[in-house]
């Protein structure tokens, strides 16, 4: 490999090798205290346990830059235990567990494409799109005049998400969801 990266350039999403173990940042701050030197403090997870830990480094620390893989997969059905993805470029299925996939069934069904992220060739993640359009199955009519909600109330989406809409949305509008912080956008 040979690429290294300094613990003082961490951003998120960054993948480095550490004590044989390959982790991804999470959250990151850099902290210049007024005495003493400045360090860099983390969150980071295990790509394959998926495990968060905590961690504090010297900003001038070296690590191995991890390679990680991202390919386009369809997710095609789950057969209740396993959740089958397939390669959109070589057409190979890849079945993955829930804790694999588990925090993107939020947002995906069957037909939909998503990035999943490999390290040497083991599958570690699955990302939906940034954006995606959804069925509300279950919600409650708006109540006009009802303050207390600030103009939101609870809705289901057809993959089960529970996410809060404004009250003229209602069950059967199609709404745009951003995945990345599983709120409203628009309805579509």
């Amino acid at each position: 490999m040979g690429s290294t990266v300094m613990a003082g350039d961490f951003r998120k999403g960054v993948t480095f090798e550490m004590e044989g173990k390959v982790y991804t940042i999470v959250d990151f701050m850099h902290v210049k205290p007024g005495k003493g030197s400045a360090f860099v403090r983390t969150k980071i997870r295990d790509v394959i346990s998926g495990g968060v830990i905590e961690r504090t480094f010297n900003p001038t620390d070296k690590f191995d830059a991890a390679h990680i893989e991202r390919k386009t997969m369809e997710y095609l059905y789950t057969d209740g235990e396993l959740y089958y993805f397939m390669d959109v470029e070589t057409y190979e299925q890849l079945p993955l567990n829930f804790e694999q996939v588990e925090d993107a069934l939020n947002f995906i069904k069957e037909n939909s494409q998503v990035t999943v992220s490999f390290y040497k060739d083991k599958a570690f993640s699955v990302e939906p799109p940034n954006f995606v359009e959804l069925l509300i199955t279950i919600c409650e009519p708006g109540v006009r005049g009802d303050t207390a909600q600030a103009g939101t109330k609870p809705a289901t989406l057809e993959t089960g998400y529970k996410i809060q809409v404004p009250m003229f949305v209602n069950e059967g509008d199609v709404i745009r969801v951003d995945t990345r912080t599983g709120t409203y956008m628009s309805r579509v």
